[in-house]
């Protein structure tokens, strides 16, 4: 069971209906929907990150366990095509639907969500963290020092690598031909798409242009691992 303080927040494991009707609320609020629910919800472990002072919910995502015979039955299998990992031989967690409060910036935040995370994992012995990383709007070429920097660096083991399934992709790692500015690249990262990096985050070779959320989502994993020690000691610090 997920129960974490840190400064001016606390995460915690949604254990009613309106704890999850929250988090849907928010999502909605923050992915520009009406309504944000669908089937995968009640398969989930809801993480909420709420503001002490005034029990606000400022941050929710969601984790679905899973095998890799289950992998089919994941959100993200609808759009990325993932028999390669339904080889995979350890335990598996899909993590989705992260959404922070628009209206807040504090990287205080991103900090205890991820110490919830570890938490998780860690209790669970998951070895494979994966989900969709979204990119705001569907103009690639918003991002195209981005999307370069993927491909040179941070493509999936080929072993491991989804192929395409959804109608309408980007296949950045075929048809990039440029050096990335780096710096512009950094600019272009979602911000948990860069943690995930950091942590030794491998990507799918091409985005999924979803006119639904109006996005770009690239399919993104996580070994455990192959975190660096480092960047381990740093997540296990905010659990400390």
């Amino acid at each position: 069971m997920i129960g974490l303080k840190k400064g001016r927040y606390r995460a915690s494991q949604a254990k009613t209906p309106l704890d999850i009707r929250s988090a849907q609320a928010l999502r909605a609020r923050c992915f520009g929907l009406d309504q944000d629910t669908d089937i995968f919800d009640p398969l989930c472990t809801h993480v909420l990150i709420r503001r002490v002072q005034d029990d606000a919910l400022v941050c929710c995502f969601r984790m679905m366990p899973l095998s890799g015979a289950e992998i089919a039955r994941s959100y993200s299998a609808q759009y990325y095509e993932l028999d390669a990992l339904a080889g995979y031989a350890g335990k598996m967690v899909e993590m989705g639907r992260f959404c922070v409060d628009p209206q807040i910036n504090d990287p205080d935040i991103l900090r205890i969500a991820w110490g919830a995370m570890t938490a998780y994992v860690d209790e669970n012995g998951v070895e494979l963290l994966f989900g969709c990383s979204s990119f705001a709007g569907i103009e690639t070429s918003d991002y195209l020092d981005a999307f370069a920097m993927l491909k040179a660096r941070h493509l999936a083991p080929k072993r491991w690598l989804p192929r395409v399934k959804a109608p309408h992709v980007f296949r950045f790692a075929a048809r990039l031909r440029r050096t990335p500015d780096a710096k512009k690249a950094q600019m272009g990262m979602p911000p948990l798409l860069r943690t995930y990096l950091m942590m030794g985050g491998w990507v799918s070779d091409h985005a999924v242009v979803d006119d639904q959320m109006n996005t770009l989502h690239v399919f993104t994993g996580v070994e455990i691992g192959s975190i660096p020690a480092a960047r381990k000691r740093l997540l296990r610090a905010v659990l400390g």
